[in-house]
């Protein structure tokens, strides 16, 4: 007994007859009425009573057709199975992340992605964390690390990596560093650094920022930082950002500036078996390298 049988007993069964039945397969009438007797004398008993030009079901025949609509039902659940990991096996995955990235555990996601899946093709693009977005939205994108802050748009997907807060980058020895906090008031004096609209850090800032504007922008975290050492201004990144530049800089929070910047990985919310594996690397290397991770953008 084949799946082979099965299917042309059903299609008889459905059809009442060789000839539709034969058609509905794509095979001949003499083949579905050889394939049928055989899996009759399998069986031993029959399945059609072939009286008149109309086909009907003996009693062992309905006994069958249910046992068999299942055994084929069950075989395409197989094959959607392996179809679903073919995918992952000879898809592509578009990956985004935000300008300047460089971020550990991203990239050794990505190698263990492409070793673990060497039929993927892989692309990376780097952008502006709004962008990613958007492109993530509009398909362009399977999958991208981006920065953000409040929630993201309806039927996109999230993965955070990090949140903190945003705070005012100070370089030691500034009449701001004594303080615990600073105020708005105090940046409304004062000539603000910042990365360029589009970075989550900088949405989380405007968000909560009233009118003091950003005045000077940096394309990445170390220029912010660099300006801020050499005098130019108070800067606004987040907290790990400047912890990591402890030796130059300090950090303060920013009293009335609320949402937090968040890092992650953002997806369409219907993200199909490639991004699904990506992820679950990510989540891996993420967990083990997270000490490595800073909200950069």
């Amino acid at each position: 007994m084949d799946l082979r049988q099965l299917e042309y007993f059903v299609a008889v069964a459905t059809d009442a007859n060789f000839t539709s039945a034969a058609t509905r397969v794509h095979t001949t009438q003499p083949n579905i009425s050889a394939q049928i007797r055989g899996l009759e004398r399998e069986l031993g008993a029959a399945l059609f009573d072939r009286a008149g030009r109309r086909v009907a079901l003996t009693e062992a025949g309905r006994a069958a057709l249910p046992a068999a609509r299942d055994a084929l039902a069950a075989a395409e659940s197989v094959r959607q199975a392996v179809a679903d990991v073919n995918q992952v096996l000879r898809g592509n995955l578009a990956v985004g992340m935000v300008d300047g990235c460089t971020v550990r555990p991203l990239f050794a996601a990505l190698g263990e992605f492409r070793t673990a899946h060497p039929g993927v093709g892989l692309s990376l693009t780097e952008a502006a964390s709004d962008l990613l977005v958007e492109r993530v939205m509009r398909g362009e994108l399977d999958v991208a690390l981006a920065g953000y802050a409040g929630d993201l748009p309806a039927g996109v997907a999230e993965f955070p990596v990090i949140r903190e807060r945003v705070v005012a980058v100070i370089p030691h020895g500034h009449p701001l560093a004594a303080r615990s906090t600073v105020s708005l008031r105090d940046l409304r004096d004062a000539t603000v650094v910042g990365l360029p609209r589009g970075a989550g850090i900088r949405a989380a800032f405007d968000r909560g920022s009233g009118d003091v504007r950003t005045t000077l922008e940096a394309s990445s975290p170390d220029a912010v930082i660099e300006l801020v050492v050499c005098g130019l201004g108070v800067g606004i990144l987040s907290e790990s950002l400047v912890a990591d530049r402890g030796d130059v800089v300090l950090g303060r929070p920013i009293r009335g500036v609320d949402d937090r910047a968040s890092l992650g990985f953002v997806s369409r919310a219907t993200a199909g078996p490639a991004v699904e594996a990506f992820l679950d690397l990510a989540r891996t290397a993420f967990g083990d390298g997270g000490s490595q991770v800073a909200a950069a953008g």
